[in-house]
């Protein structure tokens, strides 16, 4: 599964897991003081998607992992349009006046 968690300073984390329950908690207990989420708790999940193949799942991280935080809020909200208005093609070759 790959999810989105906010941190309580705004920014998101991306991430993959077989156990979201656990995995949100050892987000928020802090295990790793190197991890990106360690000095941003508590984190707040707010997307996930379960894939059936290791290798999509890796795949959909890494795409997530370079979208930009105004994509990943569309993608949160489910606001499709946005996604579409986001992404890289379409800002290279369309109108790109609208903001989040």
């Amino acid at each position: 599964m790959v999810y989105i968690v906010e941190c309580a300073d705004g920014s998101f984390y991306t991430g993959i897991t077989s156990d979201i329950e656990r995995r949100i908690s050892e987000h928020n207990t802090g295990i790793d003081n190197l991890a990106y989420t360690f000095k941003r708790r508590p984190v707040v999940l707010k997307w996930y998607e379960r894939f059936t193949a290791p290798r999509e799942t890796i795949k959909v991280e890494k795409q997530l992992k370079g979208w930009s935080k105004r994509k990943k809020k569309a993608l949160i909200k489910e606001n499709l349009d946005k996604l579409v208005q986001f992404s890289e093609n379409y800002t290279q070759h369309g109108s790109s006046t609208s903001s989040d």
